[in-house]
């Protein structure tokens, strides 16, 4: 999507508002015994306050209302059964629409206590997505965002997971640009518009490189080489003054 109006990037902040408020009462009620159903629920409850509805629900048949992966699991974790211990890593997605407008945003939490090696990587994966939001501005290229992962995360000792990319959102969940990469990518020649909706989602990792479904191929993947990694994700909108972040909470 490409905003072309006021009334369209105040509906997009709109719905980015209540994805990123879903995500803050989801984090904020998770403790040691809950399942992930039980988070689920309290995502799915908000929306429906809100008057928005799950995006992966309406878009794919999604088993969930919001996406919650614990540990191994790298993205699109189904909620479930699965008890939250003391020392996870829970990632939380959440994307909505609303009126026809659609948001999209992530974050990852260390459920207490939290080694150090956790809390280093929570920190860093916030960095990671900031030095990629960075990049952003109407003209500029989408290889930037990769290029500015990627230093970040050699330089510290990270590494990327290479086939989860950042994509175009606004009027549906996944629109143009498609496969916006947060690694470096020599073949990325495309250049942001004034105006483009889009996620910045780099996972950065303790060692894996790739994430894959299970042998039963479900929705939930799964890092490879095992290890933990994290995801942070806004919504953005590239302008001539750089980045305009849609998914703020309150």
């Amino acid at each position: 999507m490409v905003v072309s109006s006021e009334d369209e990037l105040e509906q997009l902040r709109h719905i980015g508002r209540i994805c990123a408020n879903t995500i803050k009462v989801m984090a904020a009620a998770m403790e040691p015994g809950m399942t992930t159903r039980e988070v689920d629920l309290i995502g799915r409850q908000y929306l429906e306050a809100q008057g928005a509805q799950s995006a992966p629900e309406v878009c794919y048949q999604f088993p969930g209302a919001t996406c919650i992966s614990v540990n191994e699991e790298v993205a699109h974790g189904v909620p479930g059964d699965r008890v939250i211990a003391a020392g996870d890593l829970v990632n939380i997605d959440v994307s909505a629409a609303k009126d026809g407008y659609f948001g999209d945003t992530g974050a990852s939490f260390g459920v207490a206590p939290v080694a150090q090696k956790t809390l280093r990587l929570l920190r860093d994966g916030k960095r990671a997505m900031s030095a990629g939001i960075n990049q952003v501005k109407s003209d500029a290229r989408y290889a930037s965002i990769g290029d500015a992962v990627g230093r970040f995360a050699k330089k510290n000792g990270y590494t990327l997971i290479r086939n989860l990319a950042s994509h175009g959102v606004g009027q549906s969940l996944h629109e143009y640009p498609e496969e916006i990469a947060t690694w470096p990518n020599r073949s990325e020649r495309r250049l942001m518009k004034e105006g483009q909706v889009f996620t910045v989602e780099p996972f950065l990792s303790l060692g894996a490189t790739f994430a894959d479904d299970d042998e039963d191929g479900e929705w939930t993947l799964y890092s490879v080489p095992p290890a933990l990694t994290v995801q942070y994700e806004h919504t953005v909108v590239a302008s001539r003054n750089g980045p305009i972040i849609l998914t703020l909470p309150d």
